[in-house]
C-alpha cells in the first residue's frame, strides 16, 4: 500500500506552510506557569504529576499547534510517571489529533523480531486477543533504533505498512556522543552511511504517491555537515531533524534536507519552544525560517 503517512504529511505541510515539530519532553518540576490541578483518584504524587503534565501538554498544543504540523512526545518523560503518565500521553495524543497534528511517538524502539512486532502493535497497531482486539497508543509514527539489524527493523516496517503509519530510523543523532559510534569508519564508509543505505533499501515499502517515503530518518540538526551526504543516500525519506534550540542546532543550516521538497523534513524543537517566554512566537519564528530555507 502507499504510505498514508507520507501523503498526509505532504498535504499538511502545504496547508500550514510549516515543517515544525513540537517536542513534548515534560518535566513535572518545570511546567508552564499557571498549571494547577485538582486532586483526582487517589491524590497520589503520580496522579497529580500525571494530571499536571497532561494539562501542560494540552496548553502547549493549543498555543503552539497552529504553527506546527506535528508533535513529538518523548515517551520516557511520560512513562516515568507510571500509569498516570500513560494516561497523560493518551491525552496528549487526543489533543494533537484534535488540533490536526501528526503524533510522532519518540521511543527509539528496537529489539529482536518478536519483540519488535509487539512494539509496532503497541505504538501504531493493535493486539489480537481471545477477548477481542486491543488498540495500542494510536500514534501516527514512531522512532526506531536500527542497531539490531535489518531483521529487527522488518516487523516495525511491516506494522507501519499494515496501518499506513510512519517510522523514523536513527541514522545520525543529535547528541555529541553519536560520533563515538555513528561516525566510526567502516570498510567503505562511516556507520551512519551504512544505516542510511539500509533506510533507503527499505524506503520503497512506505512510499507515498508524491514520491516521499514514510520510512524516514532521524538526522541531528547539530551536525549539519552530514545532511547533504545523507540526503544523497536517502533521497525519498523524510528527515526528522532534532537538536534545534537548546542543543544549539541552527535552522538556517538545514536547507539540504529539503532538497526533495518542502515536506521532506520535519524540524523538532522541545525546550527551544516550550521554554521560551512566548512559545507561540518561538514556534512561528522557527516556522518562518524553515519555510524560507525550504525553498517553498
Amino acid at each position: 500500500m502507499t504510505s498514508k503517512f507520507a501523503d498526509r504529511l505532504t498535504a499538511l505541510v502545504a496547508e500550514r506552510r510549516s515543517q515544525v515539530c513540537l517536542g513534548l519532553d515534560p518535566d513535572p518540576a518545570k511546567l508552564l506557569p499557571g498549571i494547577a490541578v485538582e486532586p483526582e483518584g487517589d491524590g497520589s504524587p503520580a496522579q497529580l504529576a500525571g494530571a499536571a503534565v497532561a494539562a501542560h501538554c494540552a496548553r502547549l498544543i493549543e498555543r503552539v499547534g497552529p504553527h506546527c504540523v506535528a508533535v513529538k512526545p518523548q515517551l520516557a518523560c511520560f512513562e516515568r510517571l507510571g500509569p498516570p503518565g500513560w494516561e497523560a500521553l493518551a491525552a496528549a495524543r487526543l489533543a494533537a489529533h484534535e488540533a490536526g497534528l501528526i503524533f510522532l511517538a519518540d521511543g527509539k524502539r528496537g529489539d529482536v523480531p518478536v519483540t519488535a512486532a509487539a512494539y509496532a502493535q503497541a505504538l501504531v497497531g493493535s493486539t489480537p486477543t481471545p477477548w477481542g482486539e486491543v488498540p495500542g497508543l494510536g500514534a501516527d509514527a514512531f522512532t526506531a533504533n536500527p542497531l539490531l539489524g535489518r531483521d529487527a527493523l522488518e516487523p516495525l516496517v511491516a506494522g507501519c505498512e499494515a496501518v499506513g503509519a510512519g517510522i523514523f530510523v536513527l541514522v545520525r543523532t543529535s547528541n555529541p556522543g553519536a560520533a563515538d559510534l555513528m561516525d566510526l569508519p567502516a570498510p567503505a564508509a562511516p556507520l551512519h552511511e551504512r544505516l542510511a543505505a539500509l533506510v533507503d533499501e527499505l524506503s520503497g515499502r512506505l512510499l507515498g504517491e508524491g514520491g516521499l517515503s514514510g520510512l524516514g530518518a532521524v538526522v541531528g540538526a547539530t551536525e549539519p555537515g552530514h545532511i547533504a551526504r545523507l540526503r544523497e543516500l536517502m533521497p525519498r525519506s523524510v528527515f526528522l531533524l532534532p537538536g534545534v534550540g537548546a542543543q544549539g542546532g541552527d535552522p538556517a543550516l538545514l536547507g539540504a534536507a529539503f532538497a526533495p521538497g518542502p515536506a521532506a523534513a520535519l524540524v523538532s524543537s522541545s525546550r527551544g519552544i516550550a521554554g521560551a517566554p512566548d512559545p507561540a512566537a518561538a514556534a512561528e519564528d522557527l516556522r518562518a525560517t524553515l519555510w524560507e530555507i525550504s525553498g517553498a
